[in-house]
């Protein structure tokens, strides 16, 4: 244990070091004293040393048991995904994907070589949604949905044509607020992201799919209905049958993992063969008194499209951890003339500090910060900012991100800790994988750094040395093709 501590305390304690260089280039300013007097509020107020992090952990299994127990008994919804048989590896076939996510779609081809051999093949297409489709009518939208899917297909050679008396198999990824009934089936509850079709809302988003599809003759079956977090689980599991969660850490953020059938209170049907079932946590929502809340953070959420909603993803994901760092260089600029005598206009700009540009100023490792240098110039029109200035802007944005990256270790400490996986049983190391998406993991070295040290410095040296993390892509397009092999109709049947 003491050895991961220190090695956590070395990846995510930067922020005390650029502290203290701020505060000797400034310690005799009034102006200076305030901004780094701010700076040090922040790192007070964000603080998550481990026995902070071992309650969140703690809080996260108990919510996760409320949520399993009766709808609505948590801030976690802990949804049943219906995913009773993850990919194995061994799946074989040609599978499609259909993604549907926002202002563009994109359909896939997915050639599974069976017995372990892997995707032998992966093609795509991608299809923007004329606007005026955004809101008008299912019928419409559908049918230019189903009609793309099946210009795709019509160029295929004829080595993807399925066996006769078969149909194509397809996996949808729907990202907007569904109400999941079965593998293929649920109902749409509301739209978001810039869709407003009225006559959709309470219907099922498969059955419109499949009558747009048979509507052209496209003898296509939806074989499972998918959320990209439960898809980036089986990205991964399709290659690893060690993974046993999948968290995106994107701009917005969520978790899923395999679950006991018989651990989930609320499942009312038959036990699946199999045991297990795949939660989709929905974690964003998660909330706890253990959560370190700032001034920045509070006023964030008061002034969000959703107050009150999705704390802790406002503390962790990638939508908002610029956006947090720009409320304190504001209070810097307004309290201690950080960038001199006038506010820069452009940073009382909400969402201009996106976390890709936070996150580049972060890494900075140049002697004189030139990336700062650039980056506050190009995004906040701040000119001739000095070498003091960039680094105090550096502390916050360490501060910041540090403290979403140890959260989030916390919470994936919370799923273990509820599946058992925190402790080494007796008779072996259990290894475990957690498969990650997301730019967070991908794209911001620091971010992910103090994640993965954090989750040791939580789990001890013994323990940490069966947990791994990995990065799972395209959980959404891939994952939800290999979720249709999965729960193939023909599972069993031998091609002829």
């Amino acid at each position: 244990m003491g050895k991961t501590a220190v090695g956590a305390a070395v990846v995510c304690a930067a922020a005390a070091a650029a502290a203290l260089v701020v505060r000797h280039h400034f310690g005799n300013s009034a102006k200076w004293e305030r901004a780094v007097a701010i700076a040090k509020e922040l790192e007070e107020q964000c603080a998550t040393p481990t026995s902070k992090l071992k309650l969140v952990a703690e809080a996260m299994e108990v919510e996760m048991h409320a949520g399993l127990a009766s709808d609505g008994g948590s801030k976690l919804k802990m949804l049943i995904s219906f995913v009773d048989n993850l990919p194995t590896g061994d799946e074989k076939g040609t599978f499609y994907a259909l993604d549907l996510g926002g202002t563009n779609f994109r359909t896939l081809r997915v050639q599974l070589g069976g017995n372990g051999k892997g995707i032998v093949k992966i093609e795509h297409n991608e299809v923007s949604i004329p606007p005026h489709l955004m809101t008008s009518s299912s019928d419409e939208l559908f049918d230019f949905i189903a009609t793309s899917l099946a210009k795709f297909i019509s160029s295929e050679p004829e080595e993807f044509h399925p066996p006769p008396g078969r149909q194509r198999e397809l996996g949808f990824t729907f990202s907007f607020p569904v109400r999941q009934t079965s593998i293929a089936s649920g109902t749409l509850i509301k739209w978001t992201k810039g869709f407003n079709i009225e006559d959709m809302v309470g219907e099922d988003v498969v059955g419109r799919l499949t009558k747009s599809l048979e509507k052209i003759g496209l003898d296509m079956r939806v074989a499972a209905l998918v959320n990209d977090t439960v898809g980036t689980l089986a990205r991964a599991r399709f290659g690893n049958q060690d993974v046993i969660a999948g968290v995106i850490l994107g701009t917005g953020t969520n978790a899923a993992y395999v679950e006991r059938a018989q651990a989930i209170p609320k499942w009312q049907g038959l036990l699946p063969n199999s045991g297990e079932m795949v939660i989709n946590m929905e974690w964003g929502n998660f909330l706890s008194s253990h959560l370190p809340l700032t001034e920045y953070d509070k006023a964030l959420d008061v002034e969000s499209l959703n107050p009150g909603e999705q704390i802790f993803e406002k503390l962790i994901s990638g939508m908002y951890l610029g956006e947090i760092a720009r409320r304190v260089l504001l209070k810097m600029a307004e309290e201690a003339d950080l960038f001199g005598d006038s506010v820069p206009p452009k940073l009382r700009t909400q969402f201009i500090l996106r976390t890709p540009d936070m996150s580049a100023m972060h890494q900075d490792t140049s002697s004189d910060l030139k990336v700062v240098e650039k980056k506050l110039r190009d995004v906040l029109k701040i000119d001739n900012s000095s070498l003091e200035m960039r680094k105090i802007v550096v502390e916050v944005f360490d501060i910041v991100a540090i403290r979403g990256a140890r959260l989030a270790a916390a919470s994936m400490v919370g799923i273990l800790k509820k599946i058992g996986r925190d402790t080494v049983k007796d008779g072996g190391k259990q290894r475990t994988v957690i498969a990650v998406d997301g730019g967070l993991f991908e794209h911001y070295a620091k971010f992910r750094n103090c994640l993965e040290s954090t989750v040791k410095e939580l789990l001890g040296d013994e323990v940490a040395e069966t947990i791994a993390m990995e990065h799972s892509n395209d959980g959404s397009g891939i994952g939800a093709a290999l979720l249709a092999a999965s729960h193939s109709q023909y599972l069993g049947i031998t091609e002829s």
